[in-house]
């Protein structure tokens, strides 16, 4: 039996080549990425014939949720299983909570941001990161990417119309999967989907400079975050095997070339381990390393897991390290800890849920 087609795939253009007429495919986007409906026989404005037709060679469910952990910060950590077995994981993270007026009327709704997977496991194989321990299996679809925001999206009635932030920062190195990045950051992006604009999607790289080339040639019109976690070669390469073929100096480069929006900048990610990184002397050399960048560093807390021989770094040396920087000029933020109550580091409820099969 051929296994059917993921209909989150398609852009809406693609899909008008094999849908007519063309405002079908536009009713067809509205149940998918407004009503979040689950079959093509709930899409009752649509020919009996086509819906049938559809069902036979499409599906709107190429994941399934098998776990749902949540914290007492409002994030929440879903594990999802695609249609072959493998598994990979997304993150609710509730950023501002809904604020009312003194007569009871919403001041400011939540503030959400999603953090997805663009690849089952991962080849660049961090020191610092679970899932690398599992391996590489495959790349994901655009479909299987963009569904990943559409089921958190239903589970939590976050309406349509309301505007999430994502953060490709999940498994896997997304700059790896490239043309199924880029893809569905269109599909998110289409006005009559889930209208995420590219300004609220940050795609999150290792550091392939070539391919953050080839990103930039595609002007897509999204943030860029960079994991930098070390400022030199050697010890990065020992935190990030990967930087042997892209050092830090290639990485700079491909950044300066980089399209940034007027109003906006470059994220380096530094994951701050205790005694390895977290010395005032690494912050002296990364205020060097992006002199003439529009950057804006993000701190981040080591999430420690069981087996890491890595350490969370005092909240001390944390604030010390981010004066320093922005003393000096550099805009730098600490990262919050999310989730710290339930399996938040990248690959952990992963590897909990296929240690209880």
């Amino acid at each position: 039996m051929q296994e059917k087609k993921i209909i989150q795939d398609y852009t809406k253009e693609e899909m008008a080549e094999f849908i007519k007429p063309a405002f079908r495919v536009k009713q067809i986007y509205s149940w998918i990425y407004h009503k979040y409906v689950d079959s093509f026989e709930q899409m009752k404005n649509l020919p009996k014939e086509m819906r049938e037709k559809l069902e036979e060679e499409y599906t709107l469910t190429p994941l399934k949720t098998v776990m749902v952990q949540n914290s007492k910060d409002g994030s929440r950590k879903y594990l999802f299983e695609l249609h072959d077995g493998h598994t990979v994981e997304a993150v609710l993270l509730l950023m501002r909570e809904k604020e009312y007026h003194e007569d009871g009327t919403v001041k400011h709704q939540e503030r959400y941001t999603v953090c997805i997977s663009s690849q089952v496991g991962c080849k660049v194989g961090c020191a610092f990161c679970l899932t690398a321990k599992g391996g590489f299996m495959r790349d994901l679809t655009p479909g299987e990417i963009v569904e990943q925001v559409r089921l958190i999206k239903k589970d939590n009635d976050i309406d349509a119309n309301r505007r999430v932030n994502l953060v490709y920062m999940g498994m896997g190195e997304p700059l790896d999967n490239l043309p199924a990045v880029a893809k569905a950051v269109k599909i998110f992006a289409d006005p009559e989907g889930m209208a995420i604009a590219p300004h609220r999607q940050t795609i999150s790289t290792s550091g392939l400079s070539s391919k953050i080339e080839k990103l930039g040639k595609m002007d897509l019109g999204i943030n860029l975050a960079i994991s930098l976690h070390a400022v030199d070669d050697a010890l990065r390469q020992q935190l990030m095997p990967i930087n042997k073929a892209y050092n830090i100096k290639s990485i700079i480069d491909a950044v300066k070339n980089f399209p940034v929006n007027a109003r906006k900048r470059v994220m380096f990610e530094y994951l701050v381990i205790k005694d390895v990184n977290d010395d005032i002397d690494s912050a002296k050399k990364l205020i060097n390393l992006l002199e003439g960048i529009k950057a804006k560093v993000n701190l981040i807390y080591f999430n420690p897991y069981g087996g890491t021989e890595f350490k969370r770094p005092e909240e001390k040396d944390m604030i010390a390290f981010q004066e320093y920087l922005t003393k000096r000029g550099l805009l730098c933020t600490i990262r919050e800890s999310k989730g710290l109550d339930i399996s938040a580091a990248c690959g952990q409820l992963r590897e909990q849920e296929s240690e209880n099969r």
